[in-house]
């Protein structure tokens, strides 16, 4: 095994870790109304998620002998290798993880949960089964 392949090994198991608390946040959405301080964990969680989704991604492409630096690519090359499915989705994800990083007005807060559970969740889920699929391919 070279580097590569380790990073992107090590990169999903970090992504899978994160995956899993996003997908308990997500599941305790549905169960009962969130206090302030569990959709704060929850819109963080998220945050947490699609960075390290990104991230794997590049070291899954890199370990491809694809180079890409930046998430905007990242997302666009995924989409182009059939990686994930829905790219302006994802793209739509890379710009609202960004605005919610600032997140404090109550409107807000729930439009990001909103898009969290209805929207960017299944696309995080997506990613992390064709993930698992290609590891376990190897």
């Amino acid at each position: 095994m070279n580097s590569q392949d380790i990073r992107w090994h090590q990169r999903f198991e970090n992504y899978t870790k994160a995956f899993s608390n996003l997908q308990k946040g997500v599941q305790l959405a549905k169960e009962k109304n969130l206090n302030e301080l569990e959709k704060q964990g929850l819109i963080q969680a998220f945050e947490f998620t699609f960075e390290l989704a990104w991230k794997t991604i590049k070291d899954y492409l890199e370990f491809n002998q694809v180079e890409v630096k930046f998430p905007r690519d990242v997302i666009k090359k995924a989409f182009q290798y059939n990686i994930i499915e829905n790219g302006d989705l994802w793209l739509d994800m890379l710009g609202k993880r960004n605005l919610m990083a600032h997140t404090y007005d109550e409107t807000k807060v729930e439009l990001a949960l909103d898009l969290i559970s209805k929207k960017y969740y299944s696309q995080l889920e997506e990613l992390y089964q064709w993930l698992k699929n290609k590891l376990n391919e190897e």
